[in-house]
């Protein structure tokens, strides 16, 4: 039997670690980190963090869920670097979109058992 290994959880888990690590020095210590504010570092490891997430998923076939990963992180990409109000709100739009499909998506593999949403014990 094979064995999987999901790194779903370890890679979000070390990027939500480190975007609120971010935010807390931020608070604490310098509202800057290197001269970014602190909140648009967080958001940037965010979206580094979905395109990560986007890349694995490709990596193993799992092409559904590279989709709602891409997706999110070009919402990031569009909310980070969006000049006008239309390209935030597109971006806000295509992370709850992004979501959306995520979590059905994950729920259906779970329901269903066709995916290796978890690891084998």
């Amino acid at each position: 039997m094979a064995e999987t290994v999901d790194l779903q959880a370890p890679v979000v888990g070390a990027g939500l670690v480190v975007a609120i690590g971010v935010l807390v020095y931020g608070r604490v210590v310098s509202e800057t980190v290197v001269g970014i504010d602190a909140v648009v570092v967080a958001t940037w490891v965010l979206a580094a963090t979905f395109a990560a997430l986007a890349a694995i998923h490709a990596s193993v076939g799992q092409y559904d869920l590279t989709l709602g990963h891409g997706g999110g992180a070009v919402g990031w990409l569009l909310v980070l670097l969006g000049s006008t109000a239309a390209h935030v709100a597109l971006g806000l739009g295509l992370l709850v979109l992004s979501g959306g499909y995520i979590a059905v998506r994950t729920r259906r593999r779970r329901d269903d058992g066709s995916g290796e949403s978890t690891a084998e014990r």
